[in-house]
């Protein structure tokens, strides 16, 4: 048992009574003996309780400094009552826990108690406060709260605008969305230049195919209000009338595109009616004058405004299977009418479905078995040679018509019962342009089936 359990264990009386040499004490500075030595062993329960909530130590030092020190400090060189005020305050001082637990370290990690500083390094935590009256204070200081930071981006000039333009319109080409293109146009400040997105889109949109020129209509739409105003469209249209004169030399149908595109826009109503009208009288370029005129007549007819939803036709990918097959065929009935290859080859370019060619190869097959005619076979095997040179139509798109065809044959005797004799004769003459090889015009030849006579004696002559 420690010295504190001891003196706790004492009676009240007994501790504030002298402290005596006495036979049962020893003189060797032990304070556990002699605090052994004034506890009687009658002390009563409540007793025990009184000396725990009166806390004994303090009576008992009290005491030992009246009655057995003489120097100011209660220290006593020798004495008995100074050995036990020292283990006394020994023990009350103790930081560690007195339950038994515990490693021995200081209570709350050192910042317990009172007077104490706190856990070391919780300055670094304090809060900063500003004082107008203290000599380091800094009136420019960033954390006074009067001063506010913004990000300032820099405005684009034309020749940055047509570098950053260029590629996120390119890339809507691919895409199509034109959320992504108004996220990507919110990193720039155009300031005053805003106009010019709509003048290098439509730039743009002239080197490139019927259907990028719809998404750029589509594009300029979704913007309209967003991102583009009226004043800045109708702006932007009268700076690519003037850059008409430098369109022209990289894009012959400036004019022609430019017109549609302001009747477009009319119709999309991102611009007014009134635009066309300021012009009237106004202007001198014949070619500004071509694209007002062009405009204005597409905006004229029946129907105009809802017709211009398609002045630009509509991408083969985009397009219904069963519209596209219509386009072939109207394509190859005109051009058993005219004879005219190269009017041919740009409306089947115009469709932009390479991956559908296979359709007009099936169609201008059946055309010529239906016809059963030497003139329209000589035509479609002329209109095949001609797309096969020129790389339109692609050899895998040229067997796949054919395959289609003997695939169908059955279907087409129906209508033509020698359909299959017909079609040995075409894949000689394809065979012979150089359309298809040996093997295919077997397979052409094959679809006949077995030849029968028409009866013995006939002379050899084949059942038609």
């Amino acid at each position: 048992m420690d010295l504190y359990s001891e003196v706790v264990g004492a009676p009240i009386d007994d501790v504030e009574a002298p402290v005596e040499k006495g036979e049962g004490a020893e003189t060797n500075g032990n304070s556990t003996q002699v605090a052994s030595s004034v506890m009687p062993a009658s002390a009563s329960v409540d007793e025990r309780l009184t000396r725990r909530a009166k806390r004994p130590s303090k009576y008992l030092t009290k005491h030992l400094n009246k009655e057995g020190s003489s120097s100011p400090n209660g220290q006593n060189s020798g004495g008995e009552g100074s050995s036990l005020v020292n283990g006394v305050r020994t023990v009350k001082n103790l930081r560690r826990p007195r339950n038994g637990y515990g490693r021995g370290l200081p209570k709350k990690g050192g910042a317990g108690g009172k007077g104490v500083w706190g856990k070391p390094g919780i300055e670094l935590d304090a809060p900063e406060v500003m004082d107008e009256k203290d000599p380091n204070y800094d009136s420019d200081s960033l954390d006074n709260g009067d001063v506010r930071i913004e990000t300032i981006v820099p405005q684009l000039t034309h020749s940055e605008i047509n570098k950053h333009l260029e590629p996120i319109i390119l890339e809507y080409y691919s895409h199509g969305d034109t959320k992504e293109v108004a996220l990507a146009l919110e990193d720039y400040n155009f300031g005053e230049n805003r106009y010019l997105i709509a003048v290098v889109a439509i730039e743009l949109a002239m080197d490139h195919k019927p259907s990028n020129r719809e998404m750029t209509s589509v594009l300029l739409s979704d913007l309209y209000q967003h991102y583009l105003t009226e004043r800045e469209m109708e702006k932007a249209l009268d700076q690519l009338l003037r850059n008409l004169p430098d369109l022209v030399l990289d894009t012959p149908d400036a004019p022609i595109i430019l017109g549609n595109y302001i009747a477009r826009s009319v119709a999309d109503d991102t611009l007014a009616p009134r635009f066309l009208q300021n012009y009237q009288g106004k202007v001198e370029c014949d070619l500004a004058k071509q694209a007002l005129a062009r405009a204005d007549v597409l905006l004229s007819m029946k129907h105009g405004m809802t017709r211009l939803d398609n002045v630009w036709g509509v991408g083969g990918g985009l397009r219904p299977v069963t519209s596209l097959v219509r386009s072939m065929g109207l394509l190859l009935q005109e051009y058993l009418i005219s004879d005219d290859t190269k009017e041919a080859a740009r409306c089947l370019q115009e469709l932009e479905v390479p991956h559908f060619h296979h359709e007009l190869v099936y169609e201008s097959f059946v055309m010529a078995l239906e016809a059963n005619n030497e003139e329209t076979e000589n035509s479609v095997v002329k209109l095949l040679k001609s797309f096969y040179s020129s790389t339109i139509v692609t050899p895998d798109q040229m067997k796949n018509g054919i395959y289609r065809v003997l695939d169908d044959l059955d279907d087409i005797c129906l209508d033509v019962p020698n359909a299959a004799m017909y079609l040995e004769r075409l894949g000689g003459k394809c065979k012979i342009a150089g359309l298809i090889d040996e093997a295919m015009l077997q397979k052409c030849n094959a679809a006949r089936g077995r030849k029968r006579f028409v009866s013995e004696g006939d002379g050899g002559r084949f059942k038609d």
